[in-house]
């Protein structure tokens, strides 16, 4: 297995968990929808400089493209509006889920054949999730500080964003057979900061542009998500590269997050969804192993 395309994936996972962080920060000081329209359109202004490479695309991979903005445009709804209700260090380790829905997308529709250290991983993984979900003493729905009800909408969508991005993850290593990390990059900002931009025209949604444009918070995330993507689209058009081994590493980024949940955060409870991650990284180890 070659090692450059697993450690692209593996700086993707620990900015991942970085992004998650920055994206709660800066919800403290605008709404859901405008860090995610800001961020993505500076995201855009910053490969906006590399389009001469994007041009020479066949009309029909914008189709695809456009198919996977879209589900990252429904993902970053779901998952934002859960990270803003939630504790960081809980998204963190329910966001390691969309391992079990990429899994079976790689099988399924690439064909992928999960080797025993692969299972091995997938079981570690899918125990660590399990062990979460049974916290001692059910403290997880008072953590969000919402009570139980309110908490469950906000996994429910955790789960989808998960399930979305799973697929976007399929979408990219079917278009990196074709086109180039540039080309993907570049018209996949476009159409997301479009949907984004239709969605606050038709909506009619206020938007403080002033105090979007001003929080740092929102800059650093779309520097992070511009430098992590294209480590990704390069690992996925690099020959060998698996979705379910690529899955599994991208997950590393949940030790930032449940870190960072200790120490910046402050919150309780986070040992024990440290066990959960710790068996979990166990996993991935055991599945590029």
């Amino acid at each position: 297995m070659g090692m450059l395309w697993v450690a692209l994936v593996l700086l993707y996972g620990v900015l991942k968990g970085v992004r998650e962080i920055v994206k709660k920060k800066a919800l403290e000081k605008n709404s859901t929808i405008e860090v995610l329209f800001m961020y993505t359109l500076l995201s855009f202004l910053i490969v906006l400089p590399d389009a001469k490479n994007a041009m020479g695309v066949e009309p029909h991979f914008y189709f695809y493209i456009a198919m996977k903005s879209f589900v990252i445009f429904l993902a970053w709804m779901f998952s934002f509006k859960a990270i803003k209700k939630m504790p960081i260090s809980l998204y963190g380790v329910l966001d390691l889920s969309r391992v079990l829905f990429a899994t079976l997308l790689g099988v399924a529709v690439m064909q992928e054949v999960l080797g025993p250290f692969q299972v091995m991983g997938l079981v570690l993984v899918s125990a660590g999730l399990l062990l979460l979900k049974y916290h001692p003493g059910g403290r997880q729905a008072k953590e969000a500080g919402s009570g139980g009800i309110v908490e469950v909408r906000y996994v429910v969508m955790a789960f989808a964003s998960c399930m979305l991005n799973a697929i976007s993850g399929l979408l990219d290593k079917i278009l990196m057979r074709d086109i180039s990390s540039s080309q993907l990059q570049f018209w996949y900002l476009l159409f997301l900061t479009s949907f984004y931009l239709l969605y606050i025209l038709f909506r009619r949604i206020p938007m403080n542009w002033g105090s979007a444009v001003r929080n740092k918070w929102v800059w650093l995330l779309s520097l992070l998500i511009v430098i992590a993507d294209r480590a990704l689209f390069v690992a996925n058009g690099m020959e060998g590269s698996r979705i379910t081994v690529m899955t599994l590493l991208k997950q590393a980024g949940c030790v930032v997050t449940i870190l960072a949940g200790r120490f910046l955060f402050h919150e309780k409870n986070t040992t024990h969804k440290l066990v959960c991650a710790a068996i979990i990284i166990a996993g991935i180890v055991a599945a590029v192993m």
